[in-house]
């Protein structure tokens, strides 16, 4: 008596595939998760500024690498030195105030207060903020210690991941069933 396995090489084709279907489908979650990340620090970032040109909000950046093994990297970031201001703070200010960090994060501040020019920003800082002016040979400058933190990455990333692991396993199963058929 003999046994006739039928469908045998689409099966063994169907299994080949799985690796490069499951990664394809971690991309594309990654990157579900990255504009999901995005669309939340825009949000923080639009919500919490009074006096800004959305220069910040403009700069965000994103990216999702796969290394070819099945594995994903995706980032959020921004280029300009004030996203790192607010989120972290500035100075005795920055330090004194309340953050959420990422482990591993230890921000170092300057501890004592200092001076920009005036005319190195386009507002009155002394109108909108109440930052004390003073004139050292005849040019106006800005004393400051800095300012408070004002997350908006961090917070983005924690709440654009929460639903990360649904997000992965819609793609993924989809991906097969397309992929399967």
């Amino acid at each position: 008596m003999g046994v006739e396995i039928r469908g045998l090489g689409k099966f063994n084709q169907q299994m080949k595939s799985i690796p490069n279907l499951v990664s394809k489908a971690v991309e594309s979650a990654n990157e579900e998760i990255v504009e999901l990340v995005r669309g939340d620090a825009e949000s923080n970032l639009s919500s919490s500024v009074k006096h800004a040109s959305g220069e910040l909000v403009g700069s965000l950046k994103t990216e999702v690498a796969t290394n070819g093994k099945g594995s994903s990297t995706g980032r959020v970031w921004t280029d300009k030195k004030t996203g790192i201001f607010r989120e972290f703070g500035t100075g005795p200010n920055g330090e004194a105030s309340q953050k959420d960090l990422p482990e591993g994060i230890h921000p170092v501040y300057t501890q004592t207060p200092w001076f920009f020019p005036v005319d190195s920003v386009d507002q009155d800082l002394t109108a909108l903020y109440g930052i004390f002016k003073i004139t050292i040979k005849g040019k106006e400058f800005y004393k400051t210690s800095g300012q408070p933190s004002r997350p908006w990455l961090y917070p983005a990333l924690k709440s654009g991941t929460k639903d990360s692991e649904e997000i992965v396993k819609r793609h993924v199963t989809n991906r097969l069933r397309k992929g399967l058929r």
